[in-house]
């Protein structure tokens, strides 16, 4: 398996809470996020922003219950998409997946938290997404991947207190299986196919299906 650089976060010792009674995730304030530029959607060439998102003088780590909940504060999501010959992996989110505002949404990307727990290595960020990626579903080709760019929409509930990085790994061959048992009727299918059902989608995987993937192509 082959990747493309992706964005890292070093964070120091005193970002991560001892014997944390529940997960923490990484959060940045959304003052700083409307600092850098507020943005409705899709946003190509993320680097300015991922830059200070991810830097630990910024990026924190607290507890997921309150962040769910609380507007002031962005979690950061890796959020990864499967495209094989211009087919794209789908399902739908069952009732075992995390985020239950999402369930029976069918869904395009794959991800979820960067939790404390994954700054055992060279990038939190990049770990916590391979992690995730692993839980959830089989990857059984190579690939290449890049960061497309960010997702931002406030129109939500569930929006409002996370911000998207868009990854997109392009397989040699259309491996790609759930491993948990709450990613129900997955496949991959063509594109066009899934924009002309885009309604059903949740809104993330809507904006992928036409921003995102646009600027995939066109770069």
């Amino acid at each position: 398996m082959t990747s493309s650089s992706a964005p890292a976060l070093r964070s120091s010792a005193e970002n991560f809470p001892n014997n944390p009674a529940e997960e923490h995730v990484l959060v940045v304030p959304t003052a700083l996020f409307h600092e850098l530029g507020l943005f409705q959607g899709f946003l190509p060439s993320p680097e300015s922003y991922l830059r200070v998102l991810l830097d630990p003088a910024y990026a924190s780590y607290r507890p997921r219950s309150q962040m769910e909940q609380d507007p002031s504060f962005k979690q950061l999501i890796p959020y990864c998409l499967f495209r094989w010959r211009g087919e794209l992996f789908h399902y739908v989110r069952g009732r075992g997946q995390g985020e239950s505002r999402l369930h029976s949404k069918r869904s395009v990307g794959v991800g979820g938290h960067v939790s404390a727990t994954d700054a055992t290595g060279e990038s939190p960020y990049l770990e916590a997404m391979f992690r995730e990626i692993a839980e959830e579903v089989c990857v059984d080709a190579p690939f290449q991947q890049r960061c497309l760019g960010l997702i931002n929409d406030d129109s939500t509930e569930v929006g409002r207190v996370h911000l998207g990085i868009v990854h997109l790994f392009d397989v040699e061959a259309p491996k790609v299986s759930p491993r948990e048992e709450s990613i129900l009727l997955s496949g991959f299918s063509p594109l066009e196919e899934l924009r002309r059902d885009k309604a059903q989608f949740e809104t993330w995987s809507q904006i992928c299906l036409d921003g995102a993937l646009d600027a995939a192509d066109r770069g």
